[in-house]
């Protein structure tokens, strides 16, 4: 982007010039999906958190480790995201919540966060290589099944584009764990298994919300192609799967099982509550916010209970 397009771009209302920088920044935050990478941070955490408390590790004298898979993993996440925005540029302007990306204003070249994004995800997959071979192998698995599998063949062909998704998603506790012991435990395919089949109703949740939009981009989203009776029949089937989950975690403790359990149960009854309202729409959204939470207090809550 030119310093003289930055600049027009930064000229407020009142005719006087807005800090170019914070523009730049919110823009490249954009880019990144700075949200995404956040809640992917948190799950690798978890990840390498766990991985640590029962290999008999100490969390003080592995500082250097963490910090590396962490800025690792969330440099392959930016540059899958931003990647994403690049390849999705010509339906973006079509939906209301993606309209405003920098891909789609004009405010950065194409050319320009392509490159960003490689350079980042080489960056990040150089990081993980000073932990385990198997860590980055893991990350490369996540770019490939979110650019190629998800961005580039499915989302914009079959309905189950968002199962196809949720592998990328699950992706960064097992990159947690593999930083610190190759030997994935089957600890870590649990926390994989969670953080997957977690995303289907929450996507289906979001899809719901945004039906017409995706329907306007030609997006075959589960709502778009099958309508709201059937999505939610799958959201209440994908919930009810996380049921027998925590009960593979028994290392974990009989409180985290109980909460874990309530967790589940809540967004089923959440569910069935909600279908009181005869309002599509508010349902969804009923169930998108508690997805988020639900996520949030499920994977603090495998910190804490270690150290209690």
């Amino acid at each position: 982007m030119s310093n003289s397009k930055a600049f027009s771009e930064a000229v407020l209302e009142d005719g006087q010039p807005a800090a170019v920088g914070n523009t730049v920044l919110k823009d490249f935050l954009a880019l990144i999906k700075v949200g995404i990478v956040n809640s992917n941070a948190m799950t690798t955490f978890t990840g390498l958190w766990l991985a640590l408390h029962f290999s008999g590790a100490h969390f003080l004298d592995n500082i250097d480790l963490i910090l590396v898979t962490l800025v690792g993993s969330s440099l392959i996440v930016a540059g899958s995201c931003s990647l994403n925005n690049y390849i999705d540029r010509d339906i973006d302007h079509l939906m209301e919540r993606t309209k405003g990306r920098p891909t789609v204003t004009g405010r950065v070249q194409p050319g320009k966060v392509a490159l960003m994004s490689f350079l980042l995800i080489g960056a990040g997959t150089a990081f993980l290589l000073t932990t385990t071979l198997t860590a980055a192998v893991i990350g490369i698995i996540g770019v490939f099944s979110y650019v190629v599998l998800y961005t580039m063949w499915s989302k914009r062909q079959y309905v189950s584009n968002t199962i196809v998704g949720s592998i990328s998603g699950a992706v960064p506790p097992l990159i947690g764990w593999a930083a610190v012991d190759a030997n994935l435990d089957v600890m870590a395919w649990m926390l994989f298994a969670i953080v997957f089949v977690w995303q289907p109703p929450h996507f289906y949740a979001l899809a719901m919300r945004r039906v017409e939009e995706y329907r306007a981009a030609g997006i075959p989203m589960l709502p778009v192609v099958k309508g709201f009776k059937a999505t939610k029949r799958s959201i209440f089937l994908w919930v009810t799967a996380l049921l027998p989950l925590p009960f593979f975690l028994p290392t974990l403790g009989i409180p985290f099982i109980i909460l874990a359990t309530v967790l589940n149960i809540g967004w089923l009854a959440l569910g069935v509550y909600g279908l009181k309202l005869k309002d599509d729409i508010k349902w969804a959204k009923m169930m998108f916010i508690y997805s988020l939470q639900y996520l949030t207090v499920m994977f603090v809550a495998m910190v804490i209970v270690t150290l209690i």
